[in-house]
């Protein structure tokens, strides 16, 4: 079958960081895992990092976590899907990926393909939507359908995650929402996502807040760049407030938070299946919880690109559009 993948970590612009590669299709699914007939996937963060500094070894190592496609087969023990079943995921980051033209995942982290997306739409979503839902509801235990009174700080709203928080904190929580942009186009992004308001992650973002006539953010949801904006949400967030982070390049001080009494909490979208929690079937309902909520227009999907099949060179090019930090929403590949 066709897939993408990588040999060697190598920087984007070398010519086989990623190539294309014809290799054996996985065998019958056991378990409880499907066989899915891959029709589009997404390109994450994720992906670029572990091209990046994760050696293959002799093999070569298939990416790709965000998929949408078609159930071809299932495991004997699979109870939630049948043969024809359209579906979405983010996969596991310890299995091969999506960038095949088949690929096998547990239904546990499974969800039901929207109805009103297009395969490609759909693909946008799952890692995205999971750990944005994740890391507001599970990390920071937002209570759904509470939170008046209180403000969300989302850093980074243009992103894939961002999108994702802010979209489900206003479809789902009263709370003020706050989304930090800087450039007009995704400004405009994140207030037709939904945001109450817009501050410029370049400046003060506590300043602003305060001469928005809010105190302190009650929730800080940091998509991106922890270290770099530490200092800021140090200063914004609210006494007795509570942070989560989906990453850190560099160390932060949770000692700067001490005087606030803040909670810091951290969110892996990846936790659930890498440790086979009790409650690994949470990322099912969550997806098809998001499906409903897309099909009933109270959400939308957030693909911005679409650079067509799924070769080495469109993904390629995905991979630099998402390393150049610059990306408003996702970008998805289709077909092969």
């Amino acid at each position: 079958m066709k897939a993408v993948g990588y040999r060697k970590c190598l920087p984007i612009d070398q010519a086989d960081a990623l190539i294309d590669l014809d290799i054996a299709a996985p065998a019958a699914p056991s378990g409880r895992d499907l066989l899915v007939e891959i029709h589009a996937v997404s390109v994450n963060p994720v992906d670029t990092k572990v091209r990046r500094r994760d050696d293959p070894g002799e093999a070569p190592r298939i990416l790709g976590f965000d998929g949408a496609g078609v159930v071809r087969a299932v495991g004997p023990d699979c109870t939630l899907f049948r043969p024809g079943d359209e579906v979405f995921y983010a996969g596991v980051i310890n299995r091969s990926g999506t960038n095949a033209e088949l690929h096998l995942v547990d239904e546990r982290i499974v969800g039901r393909k929207p109805r009103n997306l297009t395969f490609a739409e759909a693909a946008a979503v799952p890692l995205t939507a999971i750990t944005a839902w994740e890391g507001m509801f599970d990390r920071l235990g937002v209570p759904q359908g509470g939170g008046q009174g209180q403000t969300l700080l989302v850093i980074a709203g243009a992103g894939g995650v961002g999108s994702m928080v802010i979209q489900m904190a206003r479809a789902l929580t009263g709370l003020t929402v706050v989304a930090t942009a800087s450039r007009a186009e995704s400004v405009q992004w994140c207030r037709d996502l939904g945001a109450h308001h817009v501050v410029d992650h370049h400046g003060d973002i506590a300043a602003q807040m305060k001469a928005l006539g809010l105190r302190g953010a009650n929730y800080i949801y940091s998509a991106n760049t922890t270290a770099k904006n530490w200092a800021a949400m140090v200063e914004a967030v609210a006494p007795q407030g509570r942070i989560v982070l989906i990453e850190s390049q560099a160390p932060v001080d949770a000692r700067d938070v001490m005087r606030k009494s803040v909670s810091i909490h951290w969110e892996l979208m990846f936790t659930r299946p890498l440790f086979n929690t009790p409650d690994m079937i949470e990322q099912h309902r969550l997806l098809n919880e998001v499906a409903g909520l897309i099909e009933a227009g109270r959400m939308r999907g957030t693909m911005t690109r679409n650079l067509g099949k799924i070769t080495a060179a469109n993904l390629t090019q995905a991979h630099a559009l998402v390393e150049s930090g610059g990306m408003i929403g996702k970008v998805v590949l289709a077909g092969f």
